[in-house]
């Protein structure tokens, strides 16, 4: 095996530059304070956790996960999500606060993906966890809330897309019934989950179902719009399951409407999100610049169970990571450093001085400049300025700065 150079990283994980870091910072910090105003309290989670556990009881797919031993021989993860974390610590260390509760994050997590893809392994998530109410009104709040954090991080333009998995499954049961159908409908559900419209129609031609049938499961393609999807959706279905989805989403969007938020959402039947954990009402939020989800959440009420818990649950994430790569997002002025040189007669002064700036919120950059510096020392500035707010000014080595202070005796020149 050939030994990797110096400079390489493995394949899918980053390095984030300051001016990167900073921007990553400043959405975190906005969404985080946004979730703060909605009454959700910010949880930190171990970066690994017990595969037996958390691990099996993840949304991600087993070959996804990063896996470890310790020097036990457990099998450990690195964290593929926050979502299946927090159940547990809901389940254990929470469990004696009261229903419902509100909890927020923002981490990394990790996830093994085809190099090829050219997908990160490694990116952040930006989050909300509404555990204990299964109404239809906390599935808004959490959709209310993707759409103001959404807005808190810089995004402009987007749409939310609502889908139920409870009305694929009802519609599917009643066209297609039968204990040995189960590979058909996994199958045609597999399609829809990867969005390949025009797989999901060759999969229909190919069935031996009637013309009836198959009429009946292509209607669900055209299942997109607005309030009006709702009533279609019950005409097209006499199964109860789907009929009770469609009657929640419609409640759903009775309480966007009053929220004020309806105009930036529309229901999507033909978007089910991953049908093997979600179990109600999904959705996935899309920015006019990427072809990408900016977030995704829905409804799992049978996570918390796992843990011993059992409780209704329903929340999403924001891929912060797409959204500050691909969205132009929170506009970031650089303030510019303060230089503040000095030599050494003049040392404990200056270093109360940056003590000073430093209090009043400006970064102070020191520099110590050595007799012959201080004697061709061309800054004429000796203390704060009284100017206001300088032009940049280029220092030492050709760096910007906001402002150059010099603190040194000065060669040939009356002491101060």
């Amino acid at each position: 095996m050939p030994k990797p150079k110096g400079f390489e990283k493995p394949a899918g994980v980053r390095d984030y530059l300051p001016h990167a870091a900073e921007k990553l910072r400043a959405i975190e910090r906005s969404v985080l304070d946004c979730m703060g105003a909605w009454g959700y309290r910010q949880i930190i989670t171990p970066t690994m956790e017990y595969y037996e556990t958390v691990g099996v009881a993840s949304s991600t797919s087993d070959q996804k996960l990063f896996k470890l031993l310790n020097n036990r021989g457990t099998t450990m993860v690195l964290r593929s999500d926050i979502t299946a974390p927090i159940a547990r610590v809901v389940a254990s260390l929470l469990k004696e606060e009261p229903l419902p509760l509100r909890l927020s994050y923002h981490a990394n997590v990790f996830r093994a993906m085809e190099e090829e893809a050219g997908r990160e392994a490694e990116f952040f998530q930006t989050g909300v966890e509404l555990v204990g109410d299964d109404s239809p009104e906390a599935d808004a709040e959490v959709v209310a809330l993707a759409i103001e954090s959404l807005k808190a991080a810089g995004v402009q333009s987007f749409k939310i897309a609502l889908g139920h998995v409870g009305f694929l499954n009802g519609l599917l049961e009643e066209a297609i019934p039968g204990e040995g159908q189960e590979d058909i409908r996994a199958g045609l559900k597999e399609v829809l989950l990867q969005r390949d419209f025009v797989g999901y129609r060759e999969m229909l031609t190919g069935l031996a179902l009637s013309e009836l049938q198959k009429e009946e499961l292509e209607g669900i393609l055209r299942l997109r719009g607005g309030k009006e999807i709702c009533s279609q959706a019950i005409e097209l279905s006499g199964n109860p399951e789907a009929k009770h989805a469609a009657e929640h989403l419609c409640a759903v969007w009775d309480a966007l409407e009053d929220y004020g938020v309806a105009e930036q959402v529309m229901i999507d039947l033909t978007m089910i999100g991953d049908f093997s954990y979600y179990t109600g009402m999904t959705f996935e939020g899309y920015a006019a610049e990427l072809g990408f989800p900016v977030c995704s959440g829905g409804r799992y009420d049978n996570l918390l169970q796992q843990f011993g818990r059992p409780a209704p649950a329903t929340g999403f994430a924001l891929k912060t990571s797409r959204i500050l790569d691909g969205v132009n997002g929170i506009k970031q002025e650089r303030v510019l450093p303060v230089l503040l040189q000095y030599d050494q007669s003049r040392r404990k002064e200056a270093f109360a001085e940056a003590a000073r700036l430093r209090s009043q919120g400006q970064s102070v950059i020191l520099r110590h400049m050595d007799d012959e510096a201080a004697a061709l020392n061309k800054e004429k500035t000796e203390g704060i300025s009284e100017s206001g707010k300088p032009s940049p000014v280029v220092g030492p080595l050709g760096t910007t700065y906001g402002e150059v202070l010099t603190f040194a005796e000065r060669k040939g020149a009356d002491q101060s």
